[in-house]
């Protein structure tokens, strides 16, 4: 039964070090980035929406364990956005180890994050998914989420290099 807890501190770099990565990989897949300096540039945005680690205010850290009190299988970040009229979060990341993929953990960590979103007073959950990632899709369509736009983008070769 898989389990979310707040994220220990000491695990916070291990935390950082795989989600920049796994977004620079991501994002330079999607043809957003160049491949050089991608690293640098997700360290750099992952640094100012966490400036104080798992003590930045309004970000919720957690690391999703296979079972209460088992080992750590992955993590996720959900950020707490007050609008005008709600409190609402934005899931940044929810990550899973490959070899505990296709358990059913993803589900269950998002259902446990839900709950623990509601007991903090969020109305919905906004998520960005990479377009390839037909695996996450499918799972956010399964649990209810809707889609609100695309982002398209279609690289011209102009013929200098």
């Amino acid at each position: 039964m898989t389990a979310v807890v707040p994220l220990r501190p000491e695990r916070f770099a291990q935390f950082r070090a795989d989600l920049t990565s796994a977004y620079a990989d991501d994002i330079v897949r999607s043809l957003r980035w160049p491949e050089e300096g991608a690293v640098d540039r997700a360290c750099a945005e992952f640094d100012k929406l966490l400036p104080h680690g798992v003590s930045t205010p309004g970000q919720c850290l957690f690391e999703i364990l296979d079972e209460p009190g088992g080992q750590a299988i992955g993590s996720a970040w959900l950020a707490l956005v007050e609008t005008p009229v709600s409190r609402d979060g934005f899931l940044y990341n929810i990550r899973i180890s490959t070899e505990f993929r296709g358990r059913g953990h993803a589900k269950a960590a998002m259902e446990l994050i839900e709950a623990k979103a509601v007991d903090l007073g969020v109305s919905a959950i906004s998520l960005h998914v990479f377009g390839f990632n037909t695996n996450a899709q499918a799972l956010y369509r399964a649990l209810g989420y809707g889609i609100t736009g695309f982002n398209m983008i279609k690289r011209i070769d102009r013929g200098d290099g």
